[in-house]
């Protein structure tokens, strides 16, 4: 579940997981909370991962300060991280609830699942290897990957019928639709912004509160976190980067850094009320309230808090390797 989220749409990715697997679990004689709150957090991981349109919409607000391809492999650390975080969080509540331990398949069995996933895990390894290596585009490794996509799952998998590429094609117009749509207002926006010196004016109201970087830094997770929790992930980052951008470059961090901690309090406002879109729709899938789900939420947030402080504060975690693959 963790790793579902290449795709790099928590909220297709909880759709798609949460339909298999928040049942599956329910099944297994987890509570629905528990179910819920470990698939829709595994979800935010593709805020992160390879492949992330986010990071895409990202580099596009930050009006070139940050390439998509430092981005691709800035992000795979922290969703790494997330993981791990996430992987303590879901065994902590397990124990506590005392869950019974689940039962070993067998290597051979997980050998065959991964033979089975490897080609498609695969299209990672392509998107990230060309890009970081200068081989292509990352504009060229999107018609690459879809290439690729349309063979593995036509030749290999054999799951791709003509009303099923009708139907990935139609949806996907409406996503780009969607992004053109946003990136359009948003040049619109930027240019009012600096008109009128939004960057400037902001930057001096935090100056007035405190100079520490330390204490500028916590304040912009801040806000992004409470703009994250009723705005859209794409409308969030196409807005806010143009004002925050600035000001946490001034106090020294580097702007494929600061992408990753906006990816990161983007995700944690989707799963979190009154808008939660990630946590609405894995609650309708378990059948369960949000307020239910939230009394069990604490240690998921917590993960999710971890590694955006450890984000923010060690610029390692998002910037060795970009260095070690583009230098």
């Amino acid at each position: 579940t963790l790793f579902g989220g290449v795709a790099g749409s928590p909220v297709a990715d909880v759709s798609a997981m949460g339909a298999v697997m928040i049942p599956m679990m329910k099944r297994e004689g987890y509570h629905a909370d528990y179910a819920v709150n470990v698939t829709t957090h595994a979800a935010l991981v593709g805020a992160l991962m390879p492949t992330s349109h986010n990071m895409i919409i990202y580099a596009l607000a930050a009006g070139g300060k940050a390439s998509i391809g430092a981005l691709i492999a800035a992000g795979i650390v922290p969703a790494l991280l997330l993981m791990v975080c996430n992987l303590g969080a879901a065994y902590y509540v397990a124990v506590k609830r005392g869950y019974p331990p689940g039962t070993f398949p067998g290597w051979s069995i997980l050998g065959r699942s991964f033979a089975a996933a490897a080609p498609g895990l695969l299209i990672v390894v392509i998107i990230l290897a060309g890009i970081t290596s200068g081989v292509f585009t990352a504009t060229e490794a999107a018609s690459i990957a879809v290439i690729y996509a349309l063979l593995l799952t036509t030749f290999v998998y054999r799951t791709l019928t003509w009303e099923h590429f009708l139907a990935a094609a139609a949806k996907t117009v409406k996503t780009t639709g969607v992004v053109l749509l946003l990136i359009g207002v948003s040049t619109m926006f930027q240019y009012i912004m600096g008109l009128y010196q939004v960057a400037e004016i902001t930057g001096e109201l935090m100056a007035g509160i405190s100079t520490n970087p330390l204490v500028i830094f916590l304040l912009i997770n801040i806000i992004l976190f409470l703009l994250g929790t009723f705005m859209d992930m794409a409308s969030t980052i196409l807005i806010c980067t143009p004002i925050f951008l600035p000001i946490a470059m001034q106090y020294g961090m580097d702007p494929v850094q600061f992408g990753i901690v906006m990816l990161i309090n983007c995700a944690l406002g989707l799963n979190t009320p009154p808008v939660g879109t990630t946590q609405f729709i894995g609650c309708a899938i378990g059948e369960i309230s949000v307020g239910q789900v939230m009394r069990s939420i604490l240690p998921f947030y917590g993960a999710l808090f971890v590694t955006l402080l450890l984000v923010t504060y060690v610029p390692a975690f998002s910037l060795w390797l970009p260095h070690l693959l583009m230098r």
